[in-house]
């Protein structure tokens, strides 16, 4: 694949003929606006059938340069000419290197899918069906007393989802009207019976509906509630057998028991209880906070190299945004808007989006009614930059938030390098 920036005074015809790629596909692999109007900065994906693509690896104690041209099915001479200036022959672990493959790496994905309108819902499951894994159905909250509740009708989505091979799980939340409800999540889990309410109405609705079991997305649980947080995942996973108990926890780099949205949250604990845990790598840049970008790169990094400490790679799923930020500048009031509405807001807005090479996020700058605003958003490059981070650490996969958001440069770049499971 290609990733090409637009320069000043381009036209989608010159990438076309340059590339030898319709005018077409350039515009349905990114999104782009029925115009066809193109500003500088902005990264096009150029999609090509090349088999043999660049994989980042880590080192590991044992390997050997024999070791890996077997593993990637790649002769030596192939890896040594991708390394040029590196010896091969003295490896040490923790060295980066650059492995060209046809083997592509196995993922897991998880699209949270929140069924509004179940129409939109089964025609995302449709478009993503070779993309998925398994679909997070955002349907759920508890009463004071633990007992499970629907809020939005879930019965065709989680139908058309097993239809399209894709493992629907039932999405619990300590979600309210006035949003997530610390209070609510402490009381239910301090109460060994409120508790127990939870477990066994969750089951009910598991065994009802068929799902493959339960996403838990449990946010600002209070720190005095961190074991029996771990009770609960211990007594529910139990009650769950062998369907997936998949839980959702906020980024960190340390272990911090008292703060209030990351101490309830025993990482070592957690991955050895659960099927598969996620981390929240997202929001770096928040509502209401000043503009940074949602998901920077040295952050994730950071979070990722803290919890392989604690947990299996193998057990690991890093969240991607498929949205971005508007900021007005004056207060840090902001919007969210999809990556390719905020992509397609700069293409309107005419102006030049900038690349921040640390954080590997896009951002630019606008006005409107003559207020400043700043939008962070994710592109091709940046999706890139975190799929090479899942690679490197040989990660069980990606959660996207949320599913109905369009990205079709992520499709394009998962389905063209990874082998979805």
């Amino acid at each position: 694949m290609t990733i090409h920036v637009v320069t000043a005074g381009e036209s989608l015809w010159q990438i076309s003929t340059q590339y030898q790629i319709p005018v077409s596909d350039i515009v349905n692999v990114n999104g782009l606006p029925a115009s066809h109007a193109i500003i500088p900065g902005l990264a096009l994906y150029i999609p090509d059938d090349a088999n043999v693509k660049n994989r980042p690896y880590i080192v590991k104690e044992g390997d050997t340069l024999w070791r890996l041209a077997n593993r990637f099915n790649t002769p030596t001479g192939t890896i040594v000419q991708a390394n040029p200036g590196v010896n091969l022959n003295q490896l040490y672990a923790g060295q980066k290197l650059v492995i060209p493959t046809s083997v592509r790496p196995q993922i897991e994905t998880l699209g949270f899918i929140i069924p509004y309108s179940a129409q939109n819902a089964l025609t995302i499951l449709r478009i993503l069906t070779n993309s998925l894994t398994y679909a997070a159905v955002v349907s759920y909250s508890f009463t004071s007393q633990g007992y499970a509740y629907v809020l939005l009708d879930d019965t065709e989505v989680v139908r058309e989802s097993i239809q399209q091979g894709i493992t629907p799980l039932l999405m619990i939340r300590n979600f309210t009207s006035a949003g997530f409800d610390a209070e609510l999540a402490g009381n239910v889990l301090a109460n060994p019976l409120y508790r127990r309410n939870l477990i066994e109405s969750l089951l009910r609705f598991v065994n009802e509906k068929e799902y493959g079991g339960v996403s838990l997305d449990l946010e600002f649980i209070p720190p005095a509630r961190r074991g029996d947080f771990n009770t609960f995942l211990k007594d529910l996973k139990a009650a769950l057998g062998t369907r997936i108990l998949h839980v959702n926890v906020h980024a960190k780099t340390e272990d911090l028991p008292t703060n209030r949205i990351v101490g309830a949250y025993d990482y070592k604990e957690i991955g050895e209880i659960a099927d598969v845990v996620a981390v929240m790598t997202i929001d770096y840049g928040y509502p209401g906070g000043p503009p940074n970008p949602v998901s920077p790169l040295w952050w994730m990094y950071q979070v990722v190299r803290y919890t392989v400490s604690l947990i299996e790679s193998s057990k690991l799923q890093v969240a991607f945004p498929l949205y971005g930020y508007d900021w007005r500048v004056a207060d840090n009031t902001s919007t969210a808007l999809s990556v390719t509405g905020a992509q397609n807001q700069a293409i309107a807005a005419n102006t030049v989006i900038e690349f921040d090479v640390a954080a590997a996020s896009p951002w630019y700058r606008y006005w409107a009614l003559a207020e400043e605003h700043v939008t962070w958003f994710e592109d091709i490059r940046s999706y890139q930059e975190k799929y090479y981070l899942v690679d490197q650490y040989e990660l069980l996969g990606v959660t996207y938030w949320q599913a109905g958001l369009p990205a079709p440069q992520n499709w394009y770049y998962l389905n063209n390098h990874f082998t979805v499971t």
